[in-house]
C-alpha cells in the first residue's frame, strides 16, 4: 500500500478554523435558514445501465451562479460521511465533464467495456473509489461542460479567472443548502488543466474565511493530478520530457537546446534553425497518445446525435485509425472506445430523465465540450501556490510518469520554486509489494506538500489513489 501520506485524508487532528461553538451556533442559523429554502438536488436510486438499485447515495442537481445554471454529480461517503472528508472535484479541459472523473477516474462505477455487446452502456461497481472514504461533489464548471448552461446569451463566455470565482460561489452555496458538511475536513480536487482553477478556488475560500464570509468552510488542503500549472513551465518541460523517455535524440535534445535557448513558446519565425530543430521534434511525438505515451493513439470518436435512434454503434470518425469496436488483441485496446460509451449513455434521454436534466438546454452533452466561449487569462499559479504555502495546509500533487500533457518535469520545477524544506526525500512507494511510484514530502510552517509520481497516466494513477 502506499504510505500514510499517500491516502485520502480523514478526519485529523488540526486545528479547527473556528470554535466549536461557534460552529454549532453557525449551523443551526444554517438549519433554520435551509427549513425554508428551495434545495436544488434530487436523489437518483436507479439509472439505466445498471441493475437494482445504487449501493451508494447519488444527488444530481443545478446551482444558480450568475446567470448560470452549474450542474454536479454527490456521492455521498460509503463510510462514515459524518467524519468522513469532503471533495469538490472538477476534471480538466477546460470544458471536460466531471462525469470523467466519476466513472474514468475516482467514483464507484465504471463502464462494463470488456462484455459491451452494443446498445446502452452498462455499468459495474468499482469497488476501490474514494467514495469508500470521502464524500464527493462532482462539478461541470465551466459554464457549458457537461449539462451546465447559462440562462443568457451573454453568460456562455467564461474564463479561467471568472470559472474559480462561479466554482467557489457554487461550493458556498452547496454548503449552504448541505450545513450538516460543513464540520467535516473539505479538500479541493481537480485534474489536468482544472490545475489552474483548484489553486485559485482554494485561495478564494481561504480569503472568504480570513473576511468571515458565510458559511465559514473548514478547508484542510488540496489535491492536484498533473496539474496544468504554468504555461511556460509545462510546455518547455515537453521537450526535456521527451529525452528521457527516448522519444528523441541525444543530438536533438542539444540542437534543440542551443537553437531554442531552451525556449520553445512561441518561436521566432525568423529562427529558421530553432524552427526546424522543433519541427523535427513534432514528427518524432506526433503519432504518440499524449496522456499516455505507452498507450496505442486513437482518434476522438464521439455518438452521431442524429443518429441515436440507430444502433449506437454509429460513431463519427476518422476512418484512417479508429478502432470502431473493442479489438480481439487486448494489448491494441483503445482508450478512445471507452470514451465514446459515454456520449451513448449521457445522451439517452431515460438517462438525462434519471438524472433529473433540465430538457432544452443542452441539446448534445459531451464528455470534453472543445467549444466552449472560454478565455484562458491566467497563464500561470505559480504566485498562487506561493501564498497559499504560507498557510496551514495539507497538498498532495501527483503526476503519471507516462504523461505527456502535463509532464512530470514541469510539475517537479515549479514545486522547487516554492522553496521548501525537503522532510522526506526522494523515496519509492510501494503497493502490493511492488513499486508503484516515487515520493518526496515537504513542509514549511505548517504548510505540508507531498509530492509522488506514479507509475502509469494520470487516468491510471487516481485508481492507484
Amino acid at each position: 500500500m502506499p504510505p500514510a501520506n499517500m491516502q485520502l485524508p480523514r478526519k485529523s487532528s488540526l486545528n479547527s478554523l473556528i470554535p466549536l461553538q461557534r460552529l454549532n451556533l453557525r449551523l443551526l442559523l444554517l438549519l433554520i435558514l435551509s427549513a425554508t429554502t428551495a434545495f436544488s438536488g434530487q436523489i437518483v436510486k436507479y439509472l439505466p445501465g445498471y441493475d437494482g438499485e445504487l449501493p451508494f447515495k447519488l444527488e444530481t442537481g443545478y446551482i444558480s451562479v450568475n446567470e448560470s445554471e452549474l450542474f454536479y454529480y454527490f456521492i455521498e461517503s460509503q463510510g462514515n460521511p459524518e467524519e468522513d472528508p469532503l471533495f469538490l472535484w472538477l476534471t480538466g479541459g477546460p470544458g471536460c465533464s466531471s462525469f470523467n472523473g466519476l466513472i474514468y477516474e475516482i467514483g464507484p462505477m465504471e463502464f462494463d467495456i470488456d462484455n459491451y455487446k452494443g446498445g446502452l452502456p452498462r455499468f459495474k461497481y468499482y469497488p476501490y473509489a474514494w467514495t469508500k472514504t470521502a464524500s464527493i461533489i462532482f462539478l461541470d464548471a465551466p459554464v457549458g461542460t457537461g449539462f451546465s448552461y447559462s440562462t443568457k446569451s451573454d453568460a456562455w463566455a467564461s474564463s479561467d479567472s471568472e470559472s474559480a470565482k462561479q466554482s467557489y460561489e457554487f461550493l458556498r452555496k452547496w454548503l449552504t443548502e448541505n450545513p450538516k458538511y460543513l464540520a467535516v475536513e473539505l479538500f479541493i480536487g481537480g485534474d489536468s488543466y482544472s490545475g489552474i482553477s483548484v489553486p485559485q478556488i482554494t485561495k478564494l475560500v481561504v480569503e472568504g474565511n480570513e473576511a468571515g464570509a458565510q458559511p465559514i468552510m473548514n478547508l484542510i488542503g488540496y489535491l492536484l493530478g498533473s496539474p496544468r500549472t504554468d504555461s511556460v513551465i509545462d510546455e518547455n518541460s515537453k521537450i526535456i520530457f521527451a529525452h528521457r523517455m527516448a522519444l528523441i535524440s541525444d543530438e536533438l535534445y542539444e540542437d534543440l537546446k542551443v537553437q531554442c535557448n531552451e525556449n520553445y513558446v512561441n518561436i521566432d519565425p525568423a529562427n529558421t534553425k530553432c524552427v526546424a530543430a522543433y519541427e523535427l521534434y513534432e514528427k518524432c511525438v506526433k503519432d504518440l497518445f499524449r496522456n499516455d505515451i505507452l498507450e496505442p493513439k486513437c482518434t476522438f470518436a464521439s455518438p452521431d446525435v442524429d443518429q441515436r435512434e440507430m444502433p449506437h454503434r454509429a460513431l463519427q470518425e476518422d476512418h484512417t485509425n479508429f478502432i470502431l469496436s473493442p479489438p480481439k488483441i487486448p494489448d491494441l485496446w483503445c482508450r478512445t472506445f471507452n470514451y465514446a460509451l459515454s456520449y451513448m449513455w449521457a445522451n439517452n434521454d431515460q438517462v438525462q430523465d434519471a438524472l433529473h436534466i433540465r430538457k432544452g438546454y443542452v441539446k448534445d452533452w459531451k464528455r470534453c465540450n472543445k467549444s466552449i466561449s472560454y478565455t484562458k487569462d491566467v497563464l500561470s499559479v505559480v504566485d498562487v501556490h506561493r501564498y497559499l504555502s504560507t498557510k496551514r495546509l495539507q497538498v498532495l500533487v501527483e503526476s503519471g510518469d507516462r504523461d505527456m500533457v502535463v509532464p512530470f518535469v514541469g510539475t517537479e520545477k515549479w514545486i522547487k520554486s516554492l522553496n521548501l524544506t525537503i522532510v522526506n526525500d526522494w523515496r519509492p512507494w510501494f503497493v502490493d509489494g511492488q513499486i508503484a511510484g516515487y515520493t518526496v514530502k515537504y513542509s514549511e510552517h505548517g504548510y505540508r506538500l507531498t509530492y509522488a509520481t506514479v507509475k502509469a497516466s494520470k487516468q491510471f494513477a487516481y485508481r492507484v489513489f
